[in-house]
């Protein structure tokens, strides 16, 4: 992955230095010598220098820990990593989480109440948002509600904080956050929950069909033990693991969405590298949500395992 990541980047039209040289000639009226001169004295970046030196350089440096200094700005990646990670973190997590539990617990009511208005209303509301973009849903949030009708304070919300704020473990810092995290926590649930919730429902429609089930209604199970003990529990586990997946895609976050709600995230920090051709951020970037990926899949096979004793005992079973 970092080979090919690292490989497909340099293949895009461009490079950071004619980017630079052409951005120069445009805002300051200058010639191709003078925007090459001043742009050659803005950063170190040769692009004549071979592809197989630059990779053979940044192997080494990659195996020392080392992802190297933005083209652009001069700063460790690595620092821009830390510095953009936990809001990205943050956000989408927090998205991801409330639609994953009101996903569970709407989408298995639908499926006990199958046939009913709220069933009827709920799936086609999941089967609308399900196939709408969430950068769709992201200009009508700021088209609608913050322009025309003006329900929301768009322009204040923008950013991850209140500039002039001072950080800290405190309230009005956490209310400040929780305000400007608003829009894309929204939009990340709104987008998102209509999956979870179609495939709760048909989790748990398939569960419902079960011995065990008709064998505790037999016993006289009250409603919520049965749905909380019985249904619930174990229709969930196909959702465990493709929550435990869907984690690993949180580090990349969502770029358009950042982009549009000028959130301080790791998918704004890498729309930005994309568009002046930063090559060493966008390697960063990349590879972060690559190992991401890869433990995330990890851990959905192990937890699976843990979760459903079928599969952890599967193998003793068969011999």
């Amino acid at each position: 992955m970092t080979t090919f990541t690292f490989i497909l980047i340099r293949q895009m039209p461009g490079n950071p230095f004619s980017i630079k040289v052409e951005q120069l000639m445009r805002e300051q009226n200058l010639t191709v010598e003078e925007a090459t001169n001043r742009a050659g004295a803005l950063f170190d970046f040769d692009p004549n220098r071979p592809l197989l030196e630059q990779y053979t350089e940044y192997m080494g440096k990659l195996l020392r820990g080392d992802l190297g200094k933005s083209i652009i700005s001069s700063e460790p990646v690595m620092n821009m990593l830390l510095r953009f990670l936990p809001w990205t973190l943050f956000s989408v997590g927090l998205g991801l989480l409330i639609s994953f539990g009101l996903g569970i617990l709407i989408g298995m009511l639908m499926a006990y109440w199958r046939g009913s208005l709220f069933d009827n209303v709920m799936t086609a509301f999941a089967s609308v948002m399900y196939g709408i973009p969430d950068y769709v849903i992201a200009l009508l949030l700021i088209i609608v509600a913050g322009v025309q009708l003006r329900i929301l304070p768009f322009a204040q919300m923008l950013g991850g904080s209140t500039p002039g704020i001072e950080p800290g473990f405190r309230l009005d810092y956490i209310l400040d956050l929780l305000f400007h995290a608003f829009l894309p926590v929204f939009t990340y649930v709104i987008t998102s929950l209509g999956g979870w919730m179609l495939t709760m429902k048909s989790s748990t429609m398939s569960t419902l069909g079960e011995d065990y089930i008709t064998v505790a209604r037999a016993r006289g199970l009250s409603q919520r033990r049965l749905l909380t003990a019985y249904i619930g529990r174990n229709a969930m586990l196909p959702l465990v693991t493709r929550l435990a997946i869907s984690v690993g895609f949180i580090v990349g976050g969502a770029v358009i969405i950042e982009t549009l709600y000028q959130y301080p995230g790791l998918g704004r920090n890498l729309a930005t590298a994309i568009l002046v051709r930063d090559y060493t951020v966008m390697q960063g970037i990349f590879l972060v949500i690559a190992i991401s990926v890869v433990f995330s899949n990890i851990l959905a096979d192990l937890l699976f395992g843990l979760l459903d004793p079928r599969v952890r005992l599967g193998k003793e079973d068969a011999s």
